[in-house]
């Protein structure tokens, strides 16, 4: 079946769009941060990795970070274990760090690489324990005791936070012409393991490798002004101008945070994606108008 003028010639606009963006970034660390919607409907993972396969194919190099709170939530559940979050954080003893290398290590890692190489790539699943390459210190909330009103610290267990990043291994999985697909666990100096946020490792694996992008997949359509607008093309000034304002705030200050932290240390460009929109990734990557907010140097 032979297509119409007019679709012939949309297609055609596609393809031409895309290739400056090609050209452009053909060799460049482009680090996706995965999750949300796009890591559970499934027409959207398929997509997902159709969208990484295609940036490799055309020399880019892609490296996948990913998150998976919703899947520990249903095996923690599944045990009988309930689920225990302070400020957005998830409270993490002995049993649930288990459960979580398990799920995130394991489980969902391991779902994505084959997502991946179903499509024709070649992905290499690690977390940050495999050479040694994330290490995490243990992360404390400051809250206040109603009684007192007073601060004290809360240890929410085995959650961390970044302290550095060896480059090396994902740096050899590259150069090998494989696609990293990180899962956010770090080890300690004590050797013990951390949970980490995946939007924090992304952002600082960005950061260590000086990407040309680092792209946050979000539930949402973007950085939104007051009036439900999508704010995009805003330098990192901007940003913070927005964030000291009070225009950015809730779940998404996190998210942007993350972003300005990249940018400012490197990164040429931060993207907050709505990743519920299908080939997300690719509409950011290789078109004019992409699909969410853009934060520049």
């Amino acid at each position: 079946m032979s297509l119409d003028s007019s679709a012939a010639a949309n297609i055609a606009h596609v393809l031409t769009e895309a290739l400056p963006y090609i050209q452009r970034f053909q060799g460049a660390t482009i680090v996706v941060k995965y999750g949300g919607n796009a890591m559970t409907d499934e027409a959207l993972k398929q997509g997902f990795a159709r969208d990484v396969v295609l940036m490799k194919l055309v020399g880019m190099n892609p490296v996948v970070v990913h998150g998976g709170g919703p899947q520990i939530g249903s095996v923690l559940e599944r045990i009988g274990k309930p689920s225990q979050f302070i400020d957005g954080m998830r409270v993490t003893d002995r049993e649930t760090m288990d459960v979580v290398e398990m799920v995130l290590g394991g489980l969902v890692n391991k779902e994505i690489v084959n997502l991946i190489n179903r499509q024709g790539g070649r992905a290499v699943g690690l977390t940050g324990k495999d050479g040694d390459f994330i290490r995490a210190r243990k992360l404390n909330v400051t809250g206040k005791t109603p009684e007192l009103s007073a601060s004290e610290i809360i240890d929410i267990g085995h959650v961390g936070d970044v302290d550095s990043i060896d480059a090396g291994v994902v740096e050899m999985i590259l150069h090998g012409d494989f696609i990293p697909v990180i899962a956010p666990i770090g080890v300690g100096e004590d050797g013990k393991s951390y949970n980490i946020n995946a939007d924090l490792v992304a952002g600082k694996v960005a950061e260590t490798l000086q990407a040309e992008k680092l792209i946050l997949l979000t539930n949402t359509a973007g950085v939104l002004d007051k009036n439900g607008k999508v704010l995009t093309g805003l330098s990192a000034r901007e940003i913070q101008d927005y964030i000291d304002s009070g225009a950015i705030h809730g779940g998404m200050l996190p998210k942007v945070r993350c972003a300005l932290d990249a940018v400012n240390g490197g990164v040429k460009s931060a993207h907050i994606i709505d990743g519920r929109v299908a080939h997300a990734v690719m509409l950011e990557v290789f078109t004019d108008e992409g699909v969410g907010t853009l934060i520049r140097s």
